[in-house]
This record gives C-alpha cells, structure tokens and sequence, in this order.
C-alpha cells in the first residue's frame, strides 16, 4: 500500500512538472505574440508615439519576432544537418539586423546621408558579435560548467575558412573608399560556399527546449506548418517595424542630443541581435558550447558575406550610382577596425579552442576601443571639436592596427598556431597539438 502511495505521489509530481513546463512555453509564446501584436495594432490604426516610443515599440517588436524566428530555425533543424541548421539559425537570428541595415542602404540610394548609417550599424554589429557576444559565451558556460574554455568540434573549420577568406577580402574595402557590386559577387560567393559545404554535413537530432518542445512531437506536416507560419508572422512584423525603428533612434538621438551615429551603431545592433546572444546563452548554460559559439560564428559569417554583399544592391536598386556605396573617412576605418577584430578573432579560434585569457582580451580590446574616444571630450573639454575627430581617427586606426599587429605575434610565438591556420586552408593536414 505505503509503494503504491509512493507512487501516486511521483505521479503527481510528474504531472504538475509537466503542467508548469508547458505553462510557462505558453507563456514565452504569448509574451512573443504581444510585442509582434502592439506594433501591428499601432501600425494599422496609423499612431504615431513621441521620442523615445517611437524607436522602443518596434524595437520591441522585432525583439519578439527574432525569438519567434530562432523557434521556427529550430523546429526546421529537425528535417535539415546540424552543421547546415546552425548556419539557417544563424541566418535567422540576425533577420532583424538585415532588415534595419537594409533600410539605410535603401535610404541611401536617394539620400547619401544614410550611408553613414549603414556602415555604422554593419560594422558596430559586426564588432559586438566578436567583442561581447563570444567572450559572454564562454562566461556563461564556465558559470554552468565551471570549463575555463570551449572546444569546437572539426566541422567549425568550414565556418572559419570562410570568415578568414571573407576578411582577407574586406582590406580591400577600406583601400578602394567604396562598396561596390563587385564586393557582393566576392561574397555573396564565399557565402554560398560556405553553406554548399555546410548542407554537406551529417544530420543530427536537435534537443529542442522553450516552446518549440509544444509543436515538435506532431507530425511532420503539423511542424512544418508551425515553422512557416512562425516565419510569415515574425518576417510580417520584422517589414513593418525596421523602418519606425531605425528612424526612431535617429530622432530620439537630435532630440536627446545624442549622437545618432552612436545609436545606430551600438544601440540598434545590440537590440536587434540580442535573440540570437540569448539563444547561445541557452545553449551555453546547457553545456552546449560548441553549438552555442557555433552559432555566433555562424552569425559572423553571415554578417560578415551575405549583409555587406547586400547593401550596395540595395544601394543600386534604389537609385544609387552603380558604382557603389562612397565611404568617407570615418566609414574606412570603421571597417579597418572590424577586418583587424575579426582576423584576430579567427587567429585565436584558428586552434579550435577558446580560452578564458582569450576571451578576455577580445571583450577587453572592444570595450576600451568603445568608451576611450567617447571620454575625449571630458579628458581634453578645451580641444577643438575638428581635433578631437582627429584623435578619434588616430584611436580607430590604432586599435585596428593592434589587432592586425597581434594576429601576427601570435603566428610569430605559435609553431602550433602557424599550422593551426594552414590546417584550415589544407584539411588534409595532420591535425596539431593544441596551444
């Protein structure tokens, strides 16, 4: 009798588990519908909000739509290879930043003004991805594991190749002062490499948390209409709230006297691509590090190809010269700075492994590059404004040529390092110890 009690009483246990569990997938699930429905709602009934609302509501939205989108990658990864579902994920998560990037290219084919912009949020996504996004990683999976560094797996090689061809490639765009068509064939081709050969992978079940789990036992038919009526809402609601959005941060900046540039290139970035950090969050906390640094790669990768590649066609299709997007002095050296981050970044990782002191260096680099010029004004309040600017430039191409420098130290001091990187050319090659 006391056994059958016993067990009555786990029953119950699993049942109100069970209950909770599907309650609070629900509740992640209604939460996502709310922000996509109030921009909706206000978009239809023609409401326009004040400064500050104006770039938070359909900041918000996005934010809602991105996570509805990570949930339809995942329901596709169960029909698709890992390799291949981790790189649509990617691609996925960083919809929201395409859609708002795109929006300033589009702009700036009537109004060069808006190139400014679309290079400021290119690359101040491209930096928080390497800068903050991969060392939280590792944080969070040293807090859940107590690991002090992350193995990749060997599939990751393809991913790597492709960000190291890509940022060979980007030298050329701070030399030439412009991006043009011919920048979008180079990459739009590493890209399509790159998921040519990640298709080519082997398939692995995913283990599918959040409310994904809801819709992942029906039948395939059933998931498959899920997963593209998750993509229909989510992408609906991505169309009608990048525009209010990246107008919004720009009036919200003149109106708070805040400089717009620095909206665009931190603040919209951060918002837009932070579904995709929480998903490798998740992933990390759930010793899932390969896949959850994976996916940041991925993210890279994509930023890094397939958004560069776009923006001069939407320059071009809306009314720009054929010839290209025209940088101005500070939009070359942003992108210096992100080709110098970024080589180093593939350096460190180019061994398969990213350690603690590695982590720390990247979050480090890209904090100080971030805060040291905003303090100009306040370290040197009699500077003239056209010399701070000045200093601002000599910072920038600092930083950038550090990277550069430290990249080649590494392959100077590393017997192991130098063969690491060859490995990722040569696959055939032996494969060497790690650092």
């Amino acid at each position: 009798m006391m056994v059958l009690d016993s067990l009555t009483k786990q029953k119950q246990i699993v049942i109100k588990l069970g209950f909770m569990k599907r309650f609070k997938h629900i509740l992640w699930l209604a939460v996502s519908l709310t922000l996509i429905g109030q921009q909706t709602v206000l978009k239809a009934l023609g409401i326009h909000l004040g400064p500050g609302w104006e770039a938070l509501v359909p900041g918000l939205a996005i934010f809602g739509s991105a996570f509805m989108l990570s949930w339809a990658a995942e329901l596709a990864q169960m029909e698709i290879p890992q390799s291949l579902a981790l790189a649509f994920l990617a691609l996925i998560a960083v919809l929201p930043e395409y859609a708002v990037d795109l929006y300033f290219a589009w702009s700036a084919g009537t109004d060069p003004k808006y190139i400014h912009y679309a290079t400021a949020n290119m690359t101040g996504a491209n930096r928080l991805l390497i800068g903050l996004g991969w060392p939280v990683v590792l944080f969070a999976y040293w807090f859940a594991t107590k690991k002090k560094h992350i193995d990749l797996e060997p599939g990751h090689r393809i991913e790597l190749l492709a960000l190291l061809a890509a940022t060979f490639y980007s030298f050329f765009i701070p030399i030439k002062g412009s991006i043009q068509l011919i920048d979008s064939v180079v990459l739009l081709a590493i890209f399509i490499f790159y998921i040519i050969a990640a298709s080519k992978a082997h398939h692995v079940e995913p283990e599918l948390e959040g409310p994904v789990e809801l819709f992942s036992k029906g039948s395939r038919l059933y998931r498959c209409i899920v997963t593209l009526a998750f993509f229909v809402i989510s992408g609906f609601t991505i169309y009608i709230s990048a525009e209010p959005f990246a107008e919004g941060l720009i009036a919200s900046g003149k109106t708070w006297g805040v400089d717009e540039f620095i909206l665009v290139q931190w603040l919209a970035p951060l918002a837009s691509e932070s579904p995709e950090f929480i998903v490798a969050i998740i992933f990390a906390t759930r010793a899932m590090a390969g896949a959850s640094l994976g996916t940041l790669i991925s993210s890279k990768v994509n930023q890094w190809t397939l958004l560069i590649a776009s923006l001069p066609i939407a320059y071009t299709l809306a009314g720009g010269s054929v010839w290209g997007m025209e940088l101005d002095k500070q939009q070359v050296e942003e992108i210096f700075l992100t080709a110098g981050q970024s080589l180093f970044a593939i350096f460190i990782l180019s061994n398969f492994r990213f350690s603690m002191i590695e982590a720390f260096a990247l979050l480090i680099l890209f904090s100080t590059q971030l805060v040291i010029p905003l303090l100009f004004p306040s370290i040197f309040p009699n500077m003239p404004e056209a010399d701070l600017k000045s200093l601002e430039i000599k910072a920038r191409l600092f930083y950038g040529g550090f990277y550069i420098a430290l990249s080649i130290l590494i392959l100077m001091l590393s017997h192991n390092r130098r063969n690491a990187v060859l490995s990722l050319i040569k696959p055939g090659k032996k494969k060497q110890q790690q650092d």
